[in-house]
């Protein structure tokens, strides 16, 4: 059995590979205790700079953490075939941004990120907080994983 055989992803490939997709999981941590969601992200490939569009209640446990200036992490992977995992990892903290604050380049990249689905709030549309957010990472990994599936 051959075991698993990671490579750390060189910085032009961590931002190839971000700018392809657009989802992943984004971690907040205050006090020790984590919130994690699934979320649609744009990713500006030149500055390094993540862009995100998030939707909160106003009881949500999501927009208490948002509001509380959090640690964060954004976990994007993907299984490129049967053989080959990628994952990137972004550590950092998220900035809100003011909608009348953007730059044409910037708007272009929340434009990236896919829009909420209202349809999945049990909340009118009026209840819901949208806010922008971008995440310029302090650090930024990445690994590509080759199984040898044949072998193992």
């Amino acid at each position: 059995m051959s075991a698993p055989k990671e490579i750390e992803m060189s910085t032009e490939e961590i931002d190839e590979f971000l700018g392809r997709h657009e989802t992943g999981v984004l971690t907040l941590a205050r006090d020790g205790s984590p919130y994690s969601i699934p979320i649609s992200y744009g990713y500006d490939t030149t500055d390094r700079i993540f862009y995100l569009r998030l939707v909160s209640t106003p009881e949500s446990e999501k927009r208490e953490f948002l509001e509380s200036a959090p640690e964060t992490r954004i976990v994007v992977y993907h299984e490129e075939d049967q053989s080959t995992y990628r994952s990137v990892i972004a550590k950092g903290t998220l900035t809100q941004i003011q909608p009348d604050t953007l730059s044409v380049s910037q708007i272009e990249q929340y434009g990236d990120a896919q829009r909420p689905l209202f349809e999945i709030w049990g909340e009118d549309k009026e209840e819901l907080d949208i806010q922008l957010f971008r995440c310029s990472p302090e650090q930024l990994s990445g690994r590509r994983t080759e199984v040898d599936r044949d072998n193992w």
